[in-house]
């Protein structure tokens, strides 16, 4: 198994970013690159999903007028890795085998004319043989069924996190299966992260009040509860593979949980979260299932498995990030159940940390490896991690040749931290808080918690499930 430890992030000084400290280079004027012929293409296609007015992005790039000044910064992030955001890399550490849907990385040639128009003064070119647009990212949900929203607004001030849950009826009389799911923080400033579950049973009905709310913490308040979608900064809709469907059963109720983070800024409100959904017409190939693995807080099975020694553990075996410490890892070693089926597929991979975590990797080691598979495969590796540019990565294939997953495997996660001063989102964490150096860090739900969690698509043929 890969023992490594897990490195801390390097930061990013703002100079570089915005081209104005970076090495002087020598402009390459060998071949020509201009906005209209060859990078507004580009950039409409990778870019301006964010980057338009009114986005998630600070600022625009729809046209050359709003472009051109960013051009030396488009060049270096791009270099760097840092944009467009996609923290899924390979790394000495990690090679995937298989590629990614959606992929927004630029290849070494797309990043050249970047770097070759900036270096060339970000000419406009021509616009009367400007080249064709393709069409931009879509960051919504296609084709979307029904959308189901919180009954009541909810109002967040103060400095502790609320946890919110709320249970709305589906009212699907027959079994159903879910292909797609979006969800809309009605307020992105304080939504910190949502997670949205089945519930079979119809327990959450009694634990809300009049407008289907009550106050849960790190979970829907009940077991038995199957998660379907999560949202987290930088989230993207949620679609299953082809042939994939989530079962939702008769009469089952949605409960979406919601973590809040106040901003300080006086009583904010959250006007109305909700999700959509769009269901499958028909019977799917494979049965999907959404399975969080990770957060364990001490050992399991006797003391083999769950959470393993770590470099600053004082007192036993323990998850504590200590305040200054730059380079802290915690790993975790989970045995997959004898509930899933021998020819279980996994079809999207998702590591999740907070604002002190640099670096996670997840991987996996087969115990009884076929041929054609390695016995231990890394999973995904998010090396930059940060906090707002979360999504689900999604392998890219024919679900019979995606990476296999069997009672006994064994899953292991490397979490690496940064809890110094020197991490940015730690300052500005603490700072939020009216704090100005670190403190030790522990496992659990509140923002200045910690979490080594990995999330995983699993499927099986619905022959299993019928």
């Amino acid at each position: 198994m890969n023992q490594r430890l897990l490195g801390c992030l390097t930061v990013i000084p703002l100079s570089l970013l915005c081209g104005c400290g970076a090495k002087e280079r020598s402009k390459d004027t060998t071949v020509r690159v201009t906005w209209h012929q060859d990078v507004a293409p580009l950039v409409n296609e990778s870019c301006v999903g964010c980057h338009v007015d009114g986005g998630i992005a600070p600022f625009s790039l729809t046209t050359y007028e709003a472009a051109a000044p960013f051009a030396g910064m488009m060049a270096d992030a791009t270099e760097l890795g840092v944009m467009p955001p996609f923290l899924a890399q390979d790394t000495e550490e990690c090679q995937v085998n298989h590629p990614w849907v959606d992929d927004l990385r630029l290849t070494a040639e797309e990043q050249l004319m970047l770097r070759r128009w900036a270096d060339q003064g970000a000419p406009e070119g021509d616009p009367e043989t400007a080249a064709a647009l393709p069409a931009p990212p879509d960051l919504e949900l296609k084709d979307k069924d029904e959308t189901h929203a919180i009954a009541a607004p909810v109002e967040v001030s103060g400095s502790k996190d609320k946890f919110m849950c709320f249970s709305l009826p589906l009212n699907n009389a027959s079994i159903q299966f879910l292909e797609g799911v979006q969800i809309n923080p009605g307020n992105e400033s304080i939504v910190h992260h949502v997670l949205v579950y089945a519930d079979e049973s119809g327990a959450s009905e009694a634990l809300a009040d009049e407008n289907g709310a009550y106050e849960c913490f790190g979970g829907p308040g009940f077991n038995d509860a199957a998660l379907i979608a999560a949202w987290a900064p930088g989230a993207l809709p949620s679609e299953m593979p082809a042939g994939v469907g989530l079962a939702i059963q008769p009469n089952t109720r949605l409960v979406i949980n919601v973590h809040y983070h106040p901003t300080g800024a006086g009583v904010e409100t959250d006007e109305g979260t909700s999700v959509d959904l769009r269901w499958y017409d028909g019977l799917p190939e494979w049965v999907g299932i959404l399975q969080l693995i990770g957060n364990f807080s001490g050992t399991l099975f006797g003391g083999s498995y769950g959470l393993q020694p770590g470099p600053n553990d004082e007192d036993g075996v323990e998850f504590r990030i200590p305040a200054g410490v730059s380079d802290h890892t915690e790993t975790m070693i989970f045995p997959l159940p004898t509930s899933i089926p021998d020819n279980t597929r996994i079809w999207q991979m998702a590591t999740h940390m907070h604002y002190v975590g640099t670096d996670m990797l997840i991987g996996l080691v087969r115990d009884d490896p076929q041929e054609s598979e390695p016995a231990d495969e890394c999973l995904i590796h998010t090396p930059r991690w940060d906090f707002n540019w979360q999504r689900g990565y999604l392998y890219d294939g024919p679900m019979d040749t995606l990476p296999t997953a069997k009672p006994g495997d064994l899953v292991y996660l490397q979490c690496g931290y940064d809890n110094s001063m020197g991490n940015p989102h730690v300052a500005e964490a603490l700072a939020d808080q009216g704090l100005d150096a670190p403190v030790d860090v522990f496992l659990g739900e509140e923002t200045l918690d910690e979490m080594c969690l990995g999330v995983f698509g699993l499927a099986f043929p619905i022959s299993e499930f019928l």
